[in-house]
């Protein structure tokens, strides 16, 4: 059976004004997979990963070369919309970051930013984003409470939901459990388990256990540069590049 592409990078480069922060990343992203980028701090994983939903088009200076596909589109093409690729290509950040609003206008935010008007509608994808990050049981009676009251692991759930209730096609989180406690980190782990039957995951994390416990696919990254990428249980265990070996052995890094 092949395997379905959602997203390929394709020779990518990237720049900050002058200097190059990646080379010539080439990367496919399997529809319904997870997928771990890893590699010291400073090595360009999260600038890859915000290349993904143009998210470094906010900063200036900044410029691509090569292609970026969504299902073999090119997302930096002239007729590409933004706002509409941003809900195509969600993100979850390393903070949680809920707006100062009710629990419930966290969740319809990005619903009524794309003109959604139908009560009705709003208010079951609210419930359903909810209770797909694993959320509803603990907010439903409190919708209208404001989510900075939410302890930091449920703020991150909500920051799930919020991305979910658009429904997006990819989801991508940048060390979404760096901030959280153990117990919150479990939770966002098997919630990732669940999500990727509906949806393609690409997480940056630090932490190699969780990189091999969510993800399907590792790539791991370096200098700027994507030194090796496989299954995960192969780079974990097996990987073909010294440099791989000595970062999942803890040498450096």
């Amino acid at each position: 059976m092949t395997q379905k592409h959602k997203a390929v990078t394709r020779q990518l480069n990237f720049y900050y004004g002058a200097k190059q922060a990646l080379q010539e990343i080439s990367l496919a992203f399997v529809a319904n997979q997870a997928t771990a980028l890893i590699g010291p701090s400073g090595c360009g994983k999260s600038t890859f990963l915000r290349c993904l939903n143009r998210m470094n088009d906010l900063i200036p200076g900044a410029r691509v070369e090569g292609r970026v596909l969504l299902d073999d589109r090119d997302i930096y093409g002239p007729q590409v919309d933004v706002v509409n690729l941003r809900s195509r290509v969600g993100m979850v950040f390393q903070k949680p970051n809920p707006f100062p609003k009710s629990i419930f206008e966290n969740v319809a935010y990005g619903l009524r930013v794309n003109g959604v008007k139908d009560r009705q509608y709003i208010a079951d994808q609210v419930e359903k984003s909810l209770r797909q990050a694993a959320l509803w049981q603990e907010v439903k009676d409190r919708l209208n409470d404001s989510a900075l009251g939410l302890s930091g692991g449920q703020q991150q759930r909500l920051c799930i939901a919020r991305a979910l209730a658009v429904e997006p096609e990819m989801i991508l989180m940048d060390e979404p459990c760096s901030a959280l406690d153990p117990l919150a980190t479990q939770k966002i782990e098997e919630l990732i388990d669940t999500l990727k039957s509906k949806y393609t995951i690409v997480i940056v994390t630090h932490n190699m256990q969780q990189a091999s416990r969510v993800s399907d696919v590792t790539a791991f990254f370096y200098m700027g540069r994507m030194i090796e990428t496989g299954p995960t249980e192969m780079i974990f265990t097996r990987p073909h590049v010294k440099e791989t070996e000595d970062y999942i052995t803890g040498r450096f890094g």
